[in-house]
């Protein structure tokens, strides 16, 4: 529970305000003007609890997960998983250089294509949301870090890895109009 309760203050740190917990531990949330916007609000009881049950799992079952949720219309929540996903799975893949190539790198190209691919689509149509999902992603993993890669990953090549992210987030921020016009004249549709 207090695991739990880590994840749902990392998550709130970020935008994501707890209203009211029941004895379950399952958060009621609201987000700044998420009313107002008529946007979704992700549930940040439900995000902690998918990530309660893959801490000490493969980074390619966050992918798997993310998959499986963004076929249920529960596209937020997937593009979530994604990037911690694909954060943990780099700092996997960084962590242990000598894994055979044509295994964990080669899972994890095929599922950053086939799985990354249609939630990118999807996430990159709201720049200002993902951003928030990024920063999200590296709360919540400052405060519970991946308990899959920590015996083999430095500190050094977790901040590395952490530090990416961050950048990509600046990134698409500062790029955020470019980022729409481009979606706009492939005919992708941007929602904000």
């Amino acid at each position: 529970m207090r695991r739990f309760v880590k994840i749902c203050a990392a998550i709130a740190a970020v935008g994501v305000v707890v209203v009211a917990a029941g004895d379950e531990g399952l958060a009621q949330t609201t987000q700044p003007n998420a009313v107002a916007s008529g946007t979704r609000v992700a549930d940040a009881g439900r995000r902690a609890r998918l990530v309660v049950e893959l801490e000490t799992k493969h980074p390619a079952e966050y992918y798997l997960r993310a998959k499986s949720l963004f076929e249920s219309g529960q596209k937020d929540d997937a593009v979530f998983l994604l990037y911690l996903g694909q954060l943990r799975y780099r700092l996997y893949l960084t962590a242990n250089p000598n894994l055979p190539k044509d295994r964990d790198p080669a899972v994890f190209s095929a599922l950053s294509e086939t799985v990354g691919r249609p939630i990118n689509e999807y996430a990159f149509g709201d720049i200002p949301a993902l951003a928030r999902t990024i920063q999200a992603v590296l709360a919540l993993d400052e405060a519970r870090p991946d308990e899959f890669t920590s015996q083999t990953a430095t500190p050094k090549q977790r901040r590395e890895i952490r530090e990416g992210l961050a950048e990509m987030r600046s990134t698409l921020l500062a790029q955020a109009d470019a980022i729409s016009a481009q979606r706009a004249k492939n005919g992708l549709p941007n929602r904000n």
